[in-house]
């Protein structure tokens, strides 16, 4: 029984690293093994070995896991330290892994390791392209599918009208722009001069779009010169209130006055009288102590006098100073608009310069049909080659696809060509905002 027990093991351990061989040579066979494993390459390693004692093949989770082939061509792996990558394909470096690790480790039975590619270097995609940049690389992937996930060769149509609109569209932002400004600035020098209502010039008024900015600037305006009334009027109250005041504070001193000088005379009276022993002396007491109480009355209404005047002339710098203060917001406020005016009005002047050339020189043009160039620059260890490609070209992981075009062929331009594109300018930049309002 010994001995048949003996025979399966061995039997079944035959087995198992045939099928170890097997898993490793059939992903081997996965990879493409005349380029090797270039650098960048992302791998999957995995070491297992057959327990007999369990009966079981044990995953060595430290040896193994995920690792990306270094840019000087070699992997890191624990026990192993560096190994060269060079041209070896996965099944070669499977078996490089597991003799290393039987060295080592000194192993009676070498174990057995896989290497699976889990993701190759990307291809670049440059030049006259719509979507140049990194693309993910897939065996078989050719010239034409690199250019496809780049979106295509570059027209020169495309890229012409793409900067027309984009222009036409800045134009119409800064015409915005210059509307809104020239009616901001109409109402802040409203506001310097005190007005009572904005005053907007007819050729910005009758503007579309102008009607709605106007009567937005008009609730602005309003709101502005109610608060300004609001404080005034605050400021003004307050002096009044102060004032009256001091005159009921008056009417008190006045009144503590009076019954100082009869306290005064009832105190000179009844001296007399204690001197003369017709009087007692507590009776003096009384008079001396309720004088002093008086006097000390008047002395605390004298210096509220004091402290109701002195907010009156605070109220009355604030009421000033409010005033110059928004003189002040609104002499800066239209300085900064008046700036940026003039810097809108310099926009639209370049902006629409260059429109008339842009619709004047590319708007009748063509591509030459069938002028592409392709290349293919590929790294070869520490060199790298350029090589003229074709569309079918197989492309290795890490090449750079270089599309170059020749450039549109310019058909001659009609006579009305011209004028209808100064036409067309004119219409959408039209400096009509206000420029007489930009005076400093």
């Amino acid at each position: 029984m010994r001995n048949r027990g003996a025979d399966y093991r061995l039997a079944f351990r035959a087995w198992a690293t045939i099928l170890a061989l097997g898993v490793s040579t059939f992903l081997a066979g996965a990879t493409r093994a005349d380029t090797g494993l270039a650098p960048q390459t992302k791998l999957r390693i995995t070491v297992v070995q057959w327990m007999p004692t369990k009966g079981t093949f044990e995953t060595w989770g430290a040896l193994g896991g995920d690792v990306v082939v270094s840019p000087g061509g070699t992997v890191s792996l624990p026990v192993i330290g560096v190994v060269p990558v060079g041209s070896m394909d996965t099944a070669a470096l499977s078996a490089k892994i597991a003799d290393t690790l039987q060295k080592k480790m000194g192993l009676v039975d070498k174990p057995n390791a896989t290497v699976e590619i889990l993701e190759y270097p990307p291809v670049y995609v440059v030049g006259d392209v719509s979507r140049p940049g990194e693309y993910r690389f897939h065996e078989g992937l050719t010239v034409l599918q690199a250019l496809a996930l780049g979106g295509g060769v570059l027209r020169a149509s495309t890229t012409q009208a793409s900067g027309q609109l984009s222009l036409v569209g800045e134009l119409r932002k800064i015409e915005g722009d210059k509307l809104r400004a020239s009616i901001l600035l109409a109402r802040l020098q409203s506001e310097l001069a005190s007005a009572s209502e904005i005053t907007v010039p007819a050729d910005i008024a009758m503007q579309p779009g102008a009607a709605e900015i106007i009567e937005r600037e008009k609730i602005i305006f309003a709101a502005r010169a109610k608060a300004i009334e609001r404080q005034s009027k605050s400021f003004e109250e307050l002096r009044e209130l102060l004032n009256a005041e001091i005159v009921v504070l008056n009417q008190k001193i006045a009144d503590a006055d009076q019954g100082i000088k009869s306290l005064d005379d009832q105190l000179t009276r009844v001296k007399d009288l204690v001197e003369k022993g017709m009087a007692i002396t507590s009776r003096q007491s009384d008079l001396e102590r309720n004088l002093a109480l008086y006097r000390a009355d008047r002395l605390d209404q004298v210096t509220a006098v004091m402290r109701a005047r002195q907010a009156i002339s605070e109220a009355t710098r604030n009421l000033e100073g409010l005033h110059d203060q928004r003189q002040t917001e609104v002499a800066t406020e239209l300085q900064n608009t008046q700036a940026n005016l003039k810097d809108l009005m310099l926009r639209a002047d370049t902006d629409q310069k260059l429109l008339l050339e842009a619709l004047a020189g590319g708007g009748s043009s063509k591509e030459a049909a069938g002028l592409v160039s392709l290349a293919v620059v590929r790294k070869d260890g520490s060199a790298v080659h350029e090589m003229p490609a074709e569309e079918t070209t197989i492309l290795l992981p890490g090449d750079v696809v270089k599309v170059s075009r020749a450039g549109p062929v310019a058909e001659p331009a009609r006579a009305d060509d011209g004028a209808g594109a100064a036409a067309k300018a004119g219409q959408i930049g039209t400096g009509q905002v206000g420029t007489g309002q930009v005076s400093q």
